[in-house]
């Protein structure tokens, strides 16, 4: 079979096509026969490290943590998936040497869910990182819910800070269904209409107006839940505009390493700071995430395609290289490779 691999941290140019001799499930694992593999930034962050041709974990690496695809092979001790089933991947890199930048992924049995009917494996493919994480903002408020359905979120105003991207447009979408009220933040009109086309109630663009003004204008009582990609260059925001006993939740380091943020205010508003890893969500919260959105899924809430917000992006599993400097250079959407 193909598979991207790489053997020493580094740049994209240590990203090499092979074959490899298709792998065997064991007990208690999945083979997948990949059809579409999803890049997210730790994708390329974990083969490029801080340190150019560090040591790596395992001889070789396949990279890419989320896909979907077909159910090839089930080892002993599965049950509840049948060859032929379609499915979608999440974390089949973490603490383990392959991903689903090849063409057949064996990972456990815990890391396959069944994708809904009617939904793409584009759509699979998109589901791990972001939308676990989207999920996972949403529902660490002091006060819940630790769920996401329609009205889990009723009378909730919900902030996304850059709605244009993988995880917030996750986040437009999952809030919306449960009933809350949405803002997002944007750089520029392209990135304004897909949040509108997310789902978004209100868009504002915090390069031509003053951000905490607009938002507390729309918002008097303030923002009970951040979704925060960029917690540095936002920490004022999110100090003006968070209401009572508000939340930031933050998935991300986008704009900087570390903060300061103003403590009286804070203290006051009795607020919380949330920070998120979905690597290591706490296992209860996050299978109630993977139940969450593949009820979303089933609904058709969550979409993905420019008309709904969120472009997509395609590579070839040969070019799997361009499609890791694409998401590192910030492209807007969801870079996809074609492996089936």
């Amino acid at each position: 079979m193909k598979a991207v691999l790489y053997t020493r941290t580094g740049g994209p140019e240590v990203l090499e096509l092979a074959e490899r001799p298709v792998p065997q499930p064991g007990p208690g694992e999945i083979r997948v026969k990949v059809m579409v593999s999803g890049v997210n930034p730790t994708d390329w962050k974990a083969r490029q490290e801080r340190r150019p041709g560090g040591t790596l974990p395992f001889p070789e690496i396949v990279p890419n943590q989320d896909g979907a695809g077909i159910v090839d092979a089930v080892g002993p001790d599965v049950h509840g998936f049948e060859t032929g089933q379609r499915v979608w991947l999440f974390e089949a890199a973490r603490q383990r040497p392959t991903g689903t930048a090849q063409e057949y992924t064996v990972l456990p049995a815990g890391h396959v869910v069944p994708l809904p009917e009617r939904a793409s494996f584009d759509l699979g493919a998109t589901l791990g990182v972001p939308a676990l994480t989207a999920h996972r903002a949403l529902t660490v408020a002091e006060q819940g819910p630790s769920w996401i359905a329609p009205g889990a979120l009723d009378g909730r105003t919900v902030l996304v800070a850059g709605g244009a991207g993988a995880v917030g447009h996750a986040a437009i979408e999952l809030a919306r269904w449960a009933g809350a009220e949405v803002v997002t933040t944007v750089s520029n009109d392209t990135k304004a209409a897909l949040a509108h086309a997310a789902g978004a109630h209100h868009v504002v663009n915090y390069r031509t107006e003053n951000a905490a003004r607009a938002i507390r204008t729309i918002f008097p009582d303030g923002i009970d839940v951040v979704v925060e990609v960029a917690p540095a260059v936002n920490a004022d925001l999110n100090q003006a505009v968070l209401a009572p006993n508000g939340t930031i939740a933050v998935y991300a380091n986008n704009g900087g390493d570390a903060m300061t943020v103003p403590l009286r205010p804070l203290l006051a508003a009795n607020a919380r700071y949330q920070f998120i890893w979905v690597y290591t969500v706490p296992q209860p919260a996050k299978r109630q995430a993977i139940q969450d959105v593949n009820a979303a899924v089933a609904a058709q809430v969550l979409r993905v395609g420019e008309e709904a917000g969120l472009p997509l992006h395609r590579f070839s599993l040969e070019h799997t290289a361009a499609a890791h400097t694409a998401v590192a250079s910030g492209t807007v959407g969801k870079v996809l490779i074609d492996v089936g």
